[in-house]
């Protein structure tokens, strides 16, 4: 925490030479979820360089691309000449260095629950001199989320969905505890089933998957070798399938990136969570 503090001064102290002056700062984000932070605090003209995974909102689409999330571009990058460059250290850490030896500025963000994502976005408010636009931005999502909430506090835990979220089938993926997506399940008003688990993202075995028999299974990104879960035998033994509560159609954008869209995917997973509200 001491070193990203420090990392946010020096950014501060280098950046407010322009913003101070009236002029726009130049960004570059690798990050899909940065990026859509970036545009809902209006930084539009600012944005000059976008990663290859960066999609939304449309107006990506006509911003330089640096190279792909996991492989980033530094010559690209450099070319930009941003003031600053808007990273997560999840499979970005040699680009990271990388830039950091090239004196550039770096802003880290990987958040892990919905209150660092707000961190994340205050201090990107701060960074970018969009500080009010940042607080509303938090607070509307705080909004969105609490009527969920003012749902969900009171269904007695044991009556809550048991619910399995599936980010790869080839193997078995979830997400587990310390992961915001198990906290959007939580928010939601289910119960995750793989909460237990030691690590944020790992395998989850069939044999466990069978034991926990969830109520309602929401897929993801899947592998090559989609699962059948009618005709497979394994699957077709599972409550959550002979009930047909088996959901592919939230779009896996909204549920991955820890961004803006985030409350529209606790609406989406407890609406289907709870389809008779």
């Amino acid at each position: 925490m001491a070193k990203k503090l420090i990392v946010i001064l020096f950014t501060v102290v280098w950046l407010s030479k322009s913003i101070y002056a009236g002029e726009k700062i130049r960004i570059v984000s690798l990050t899909p979820s940065i990026t859509e932070i970036l545009f809902a605090l209006g930084l539009d003209e600012e944005i000059v360089g976008v990663s290859s995974f960066c999609n939304y909102p449309k107006k990506t689409s006509n911003r330089p691309k640096v190279g792909s999330f996991s492989k980033p571009d530094v010559e690209k990058i450099i070319s930009l000449k941003p003031d600053i460059v808007f990273c997560t250290d999840m499979e970005q850490k040699e680009v990271i260095n990388q830039l950091g030896q090239l004196k550039l500025n770096v802003y880290i963000s990987n958040p892990k629950n919905v209150e660092e994502l707000f961190l994340s976005i205050r201090e990107i408010g701060f960074l970018t001199n969009r500080t009010k636009k940042a607080e509303t931005l938090i607070n509307n999502m705080r909004k969105d989320i609490n009527v969920i909430v003012e749902k969900t506090k009171n269904i007695p835990f044991d009556k809550r969905p048991k619910v399995f979220l599936i980010l790869w089938d080839e193997p078995l993926m979830t997400a587990g505890y310390g992961s915001f997506i198990d906290e959007l399940i939580y928010l939601a008003g289910g119960i995750n089933i793989a909460h237990r688990l030691k690590r944020p993202y790992s395998y989850f075995s069939l044999e466990r998957l069978i034991k926990e028999d969830p109520d309602c299974i929401i897929a993801t990104h899947m592998g090559k070798n989609k699962i059948d879960f009618k005709k497979n035998f394994i699957w077709n033994t599972l409550k959550a399938t002979r009930d047909n509560r088996i959901y592919t159609d939230i779009e896996p954008d909204i549920l991955l990136r820890p961004g803006p869209r985030l409350t529209e995917a606790i609406f989406k997973i407890h609406k289907r969570l709870y389809p008779e509200e």
